[in-house]
């Protein structure tokens, strides 16, 4: 597995005619590496892979970066990093822009005098889109945890109930059945509340009556899920089932139409334009979706703005709303992958309009 991603990031090289890059972002390095410890540097270069670390983690790292050279880095990990390029005659270095401070590339530039600096951008999380079959496995395992949790919340859903417990819940339950946390700041928003896109958990109180919106996900095994369903918590209105069917028949038309192909602007369109003939355009201003995997945020985007076309082994969100101030608010979510003829659910809770009493 890990052979394949160093091949492709250095066929991604090549074509930037780049002989050696550093890597400093976290989920990139555990990504080509293997290696899951906190701190470290993988040094790429056509012939070589290295995986610089310190002291703490010199048994560990072997055992987990199998196909790395594995180098114990001096104080200043920079006089490491100048060694090894200076062993190879190397003079021009990628290094990951969105990753790498100004400071960080200050100490760059006096630690590697003589080296050619080059700003990348993304080629290692251009690589991640893709998930391979071990990756989504976990994937499914990680959306089944969530499945699970939402089931059993469910039974916490009652008036007088902060929202803050219940997240407290989703959390404790997900860590009890094998997930190393949740995968974002939980999100319960009840009430006027539930309007809010993002309205983490708080001390208000649920009260009957009113939407219980829950969007929360597993990290499991370096992977994440994201789920959102939003229940009603006593007698519903007409404008309660109203945005519910409205919400859900858009999120449906989404999953229906999803497909390798098309664009990110087009598969958003398939969910916004349903909330747009019926007269709530307004109320949605988030994307329909986003990509999923070691970060709960990762591209590519269904989002009117994305012009990225989704290929097989993406996974994505699917997740329209509509959020009406001083009311309540409605989404409903799932995670999919993108397969060669349409897509795969992931998430499969149900989608009814629950009514707890």
């Amino acid at each position: 597995m890990q052979e394949k991603r160093i091949e492709r990031l250095r066929e991604a090289m090549q074509q930037q005619e780049l002989p050696a890059l550093l890597i400093t972002n976290a989920y990139n390095r555990t990504y080509v590496s293997g290696f899951t410890g906190s701190s470290g540097y993988v040094l790429i270069t056509l012939d070589r892979a290295i995986l610089l670390t310190d002291f703490r983690y010199m048994t560990q790292a072997p055992q987990q970066a199998k196909l790395f050279e594995v180098v114990e880095h001096k104080a200043k990990a920079i006089e490491s990093v100048r060694e090894l390029l200076q062993q190879q005659g190397i003079t021009k270095l990628g290094f990951e822009q969105s990753d790498v401070s100004y400071g960080d590339f200050l100490n760059y530039q006096q630690g590697l005098p003589g080296i050619e600096f080059v700003p990348t951008s993304r080629l290692v999380e251009l690589i991640r889109m893709v998930k391979d079959d071990a990756e989504l496995q976990v994937m499914q395992e990680a959306a089944d945890l969530a499945d699970l949790t939402f089931s059993h919340i469910l039974n916490f859903i009652k008036p007088g109930v902060k929202e803050l417990d219940i997240a407290l819940e989703i959390e404790v339950f997900i860590r009890k059945n094998g997930g190393t946390s949740t995968s974002f700041e939980t999100i319960v928003a009840s009430g006027e509340r539930s309007a809010l896109p993002h309205g983490k958990a708080s001390d208000r109180i649920l009260q009957l009556n009113e939407f219980v919106k829950l969007d929360f996900g597993a990290y499991y095994k370096g992977y994440c899920s994201d789920i959102t369903r939003t229940v009603m918590l006593g007698k519903p209105t007409d404008k309660h089932k109203e945005i519910y069917d409205i919400v859900l028949e858009a999120q449906l038309n989404c999953l229906a139409n999803l497909k390798p192909g098309i664009t990110g602007r087009e598969g958003d369109a398939f969910a916004r334009d349903v909330i747009v003939k019926r007269g709530y355009g307004d109320y949605f201003g988030h994307g329909t979706g986003h990509g999923l995997g070691m970060e709960v945020h990762e591209s590519p985007r269904v989002s009117k703005t994305e012009d990225m076309i989704l290929t097989p082994g993406m996974v994505v969100t699917v997740e329209p709303g509509i959020y009406l101030p001083d009311f309540g608010g409605v989404r409903i979510e799932d995670d999919v992958v993108i397969t060669e003829t349409g897509i795969k659910i992931l998430t499969h809770s149900t989608k009814d309009f629950l009514i707890i009493d």
